[in-house]
């Protein structure tokens, strides 16, 4: 039986593993392990950052996805952005992001300062795209545009 939970800094080297490989996979990155380890460390030690959750199975971790807190002013609220995501390939189609998934739902649902869920997808993912759909999330009418340094 999964379960999820809130991350804790002792699995910070789980994360940093699966941030790793998720880069790769989804856009044949090989980030700076170094460069992960610390901004995993960051959202513990600055909590504010965000939050990782994680799904697990017999004590191994199958996936995670990390919240992230942004202030709408046009909502007087508060939305959760979905970053980090990964689910092992083992575990995909298993429900696994579902279940991470409707737990920020319902976190949004019972909350009177949080207003919405977000994410961005890479244009080629399809299937997570299509997941994505089934859950009942829409395509917004905003596109993402980055700088990055």
């Amino acid at each position: 039986m999964i379960k999820i939970r809130k991350a804790k800094s002792s699995d910070s080297e789980r994360i940093v593993e699966l941030q790793l490989k998720m880069a790769q996979e989804t856009e044949g990155m090989a980030l700076n392990r170094d460069v992960v380890i610390k901004g995993v460390s960051g959202v513990f030690q600055e909590p504010a950052r965000g939050t990782y959750w994680v799904v697990e199975e017999k004590d191994k971790v199958l996936g995670v996805l990390l919240a992230i807190p942004e202030w709408s002013d046009w909502r007087n609220g508060t939305v959760l952005w979905i970053h980090s995501l990964y689910v092992v390939p083992e575990a995909r189609g298993r429900g696994v992001f579902k279940e991470l998934y409707l737990n920020l739902k319902k976190q949004v649902e019972q909350s009177s300062e949080l207003v919405g869920l977000r994410l961005y997808v890479d244009k080629q993912n399809k299937s997570a795209k299509t997941i994505y759909e089934k859950l009942g999330m829409s395509r917004d009418h905003y596109e993402l545009y980055e700088w990055l340094k």
